[in-house]
């Protein structure tokens, strides 16, 4: 840590190149103070130079020293104290402790004090590695004395002992339906994954995650979890399977428990350090710190994604939009798929590291940073941030004061400038509709404006359960299959300005026989007009993966219309309807002897024509098995 390095530069200093005291019982209370700072008793050595200072008042190295175990202790007006009466004895002190005092004035924010000690050590040493973070702070100083006086609203509110103990807990990831958490809970030294559900507007006492991802042997943390709550990404340290320190690990859920996880491998891991993986909504591409050659710095963030061949492509360095010359770490993509939260130190901020958001453009390039304010940024460091699916609310770890003891999970809102993009999710089961009984199916959504998949997974095997994330402000296409059955096909609008209020839905699918009928909800045409729009190519597509899977199948396409208008040109229409997609299956290699296709106007509807609702669903293109 930052801290433990200028305390160790003090002591240094101090044994190396400074004077003794004359007193000897002062110079025996200095002495004592260095083994209590190499067993980290910060509170033992304090007690040893107050001793020491207040037997030889002019005992500077005392006061120097004291300086920094206050610091190392966030004790930082003592800290300040110390310095101060260190240079009233004599001014003439290494540049490390005009650099230690300009640490403690910014953490107090006495900015302008801090920029003018940041200058003078500048004025000294200006090359070196502390050098640089002085340059930093300097910008920093700027920042905060404007930041401070533009705070946001902050509130954290402590998750209760359902979650939180007396031993430390962090890393938060959650479900997009806000109903699971998983989280690192630290005991007698191991970290394992412990689970919590959220029932009756509280988390529920939580419980080790499962024996085949917890282990006694290593360690288990610093983890994300696919919005649907079916994968779940973490980093394994020392494993004999590692390719270096630190791994990425991937487990998938089945069910109700998890499966062995497995090492992600080249080219995410490398022989370096990789760690706090955060996974995109679609599942196809996978944030990372790593320490790697290639960088702009020491940590930061690179992605993969998923190639044709299902394997995890080349990983890509985010570049100096995002990464900088520092560190930066704890990544998380919310489910919008474009917000990127993260911690950094070297971005202009408030000291240490502070929690930071960029977003996607929409040449699929993250923007320039933005500060997420104070007070939820501080002197100290901030990290760990994740975001829920709604945009309302974050969750982070921190030792607050009313906490139950170390590190503990708070929850808080997100500012309005900081929220992620609306997000909504479609969530259900599939089953057997004559047997009503679960079946293991492929889900597909697809965002009909960009042509994108946003979600393509299977349903759990032995519950039939599915979660998939749609942003607001697009229209998408839904499609769950299986061998053997009729595929179901449905639309979702979700309109810019829309609540972002979730889709609970039970699907029913049949088992493909003469007589099966499925309403093709993705075929669109103008109104009046046969032509299919471009839309309607995937949901044909998928139509004709089908048929080519299914050669045995004969089909008539239907054609429907409200009971809006002449009874005669409505069949007309949409027998021509009908006719665009019979048209468009031959040019795509369907034999003819295969199709047919017929306009019924609006003669067959599915629903009341009396609301604007009803004549939607009954405005329709299906078709309907007629021989196998």
């Amino acid at each position: 840590m930052k801290y433990w390095f200028l305390l160790s530069l003090s002591i240094s200093i101090t044994f190396c190149f400074a004077q003794s005291s004359s007193n000897r019982k002062a110079q025996a209370s200095f002495e004592k103070a260095g083994p209590y700072i190499e067993k980290q008793d910060y509170s033992s050595a304090e007690q040893a130079l107050k001793t020491a200072v207040e037997v030889d008042p002019l005992f500077q190295n005392a006061y120097i020293l004291l300086a920094g175990v206050y610091k190392i202790q966030k004790k930082y007006i003592d800290s300040k104290s110390a310095y101060q009466k260190a240079l009233l004895i004599n001014k003439n002190v290494s540049p490390e402790v005009t650099f230690g005092l300009a640490e403690v004035e910014f953490a107090t924010q006495g900015y302008d004090k801090a920029k003018q000690l940041f200058n003078d050590f500048l004025a000294i040493d200006a090359s070196s590695e502390r050098a640089r973070k002085a340059k930093k702070y300097l910008l920093d100083c700027d920042f905060a004395k404007i930041g401070i006086a533009k705070p946001v609203k902050y509130s954290p509110v402590n998750l209760g002992d359902g979650v939180n103990t007396a031993d430390p807990e962090y890393f938060p990831a959650l479900t997009a339906d806000g109903e699971t958490m998983i989280f690192t809970r630290q005991v007698n030294g191991n970290e394992d994954f412990w689970t919590s559900q959220f029932k009756n507007n509280a988390w529920a006492l939580a419980t080790p995650l499962s024996a085949n991802i917890n282990t006694t042997r290593y360690n288990e943390g610093a983890q994300t979890i696919s919005p649907d709550g079916k994968y779940l990404f973490f980093t394994g340290c020392n494993r004999p399977d590692g390719l270096g320190r630190c791994d990425i690990y991937v487990s998938h859920r089945e069910g109700k428990d998890w499966g062995e996880p497995y090492n992600v491998g080249k080219p995410v891991n490398s022989e370096y350090w990789e760690s706090q993986p955060a996974i995109s909504p679609d599942g196809r591409t996978l944030y990372f710190i790593s320490n790697r050659p290639g960088g702009s710095g020491g940590y930061d963030i690179w992605k993969s994604t998923i190639t044709d061949d299902a394997k995890w492509g080349p990983a890509i360095n985010l570049g100096p939009d995002v990464n900088t010359p520092f560190d930066e770490n704890t990544p998380f993509l919310h489910a919008d798929g474009k917000t990127l939260y993260f911690s950094s130190d070297g971005w202009p901020g408030f000291g240490n590291k502070d929690i930071y958001y960029s977003r996607l453009d929409e040449n699929g390039k993250f923007k320039k940073p933005i500060n997420l304010g104070f007070p939820i940024n501080s002197f100290e460091d901030e990290s760990g941030l994740i975001v829920s699916a709604d945009g309302n609310s974050g969750m982070f770890s921190s030792n607050l004061k009313d906490g139950f003891g170390g590190q503990d999970i708070y929850s808080f809102g997100i500012p309005d400038n900081a929220k992620p993009l609306k997000v909504s999710y479609v969530k259900g089961i599939v089953r057997d509709k004559d047997t009503k009984k679960t079946i293991e199916s492929n889900v597909q959504v697809i965002d009909l404006k960009s042509n994108k998949t946003v979600f393509d997974d299977y349903t759990d095997p032995e519950t039939g359960q599915f979660l998939a994330v749609m942003p607001i402000g697009s229209d998408y296409l839904f499609n769950v299959s299986a061998e053997g059955y009729l595929f179901y096909s449905e639309n979702f609008e979700l309109k810019a300005g829309d609540i972002n209020k979730p889709y609970q839905i039970e699907v029913y699918i049949e088992k493909i026989k003469q007589g099966g009928n499925v309403t093709l909800r993705n075929i669109f045409f103008d109104t009046n007009k046969y032509n299919l729009l471009p839309a309607s190519i995937r949901e044909l597509k998928l139509l004709i993966d089908f048929l080519n899977q299914n050669e045995s199948v004969n089909i008539e396409i239907q054609g429907h219309t409200d009971n809006v208008g002449d009874d005669k040109l409505n069949e007309k229409l949409s027998l021509n309807r009908a006719n665009a997609v019979y048209e468009y299956l031959l040019q795509n290699s369907i034999d003819t002897k295969r199709l047919t296709f017929k306009g019924f106007g609006a003669n067959k509807p599915i629903a009341d024509n009396k609301t604007e609702i009803g004549r939607k669903n009954n405005r329709r293109t299906s078709f309907v098995i007629t021989k196998i």
